[in-house]
């Protein structure tokens, strides 16, 4: 996969339009994990939006966000970096090869506590 192509994934992934931040850091602000990331909030928008994937692939700060989603409710333009830092994250797990899950490999982990719906959706998830 070419490096436009991993952008423009992402892009789709995330479903944030970049351009609509005005980097004025008030995601970065409201982040809990702010202190243990080494790429910011704001700075995953404005690096995407740059093209500078390979800084986002290789940052500790996909591990570190919490997927709380202060940093969405917190933006006045509606742009959503938590979205952001999910799409880098599947992307690094999809070029390590993790992606996926078989169909097989579902009813030993099936707990009758387990809603249907949770695992609809993890399903669609990690097979896209």
């Amino acid at each position: 996969m070419t490096k436009e192509e991993r952008i423009d994934n992402m892009l789709k992934l995330s479903g944030t339009d970049v351009r609509k931040c005005m980097k004025c850091g008030k995601c970065s602000g409201r982040c809990p994990a702010y202190k243990d990331m080494d790429i910011k909030p704001h700075q995953f928008v404005s690096l995407l939006g740059k093209g500078k994937i390979e800084v986002l692939l290789e940052c500790n700060a996909i591990w570190n966000c919490l997927s709380c989603m202060a940093c969405v409710e917190r933006c006045p333009r509606g742009v959503a970096p938590a979205n952001v830092v999910e799409a880098v994250r599947e992307t690094v797990i999809r070029m390590q090869g993790n992606n996926g899950i078989k169909a097989e490999d579902i009813p030993p982990i099936v707990d009758e506590l387990i809603p249907q719906q949770l695992l609809v959706s993890a399903y669609r998830k990690y097979n896209r």
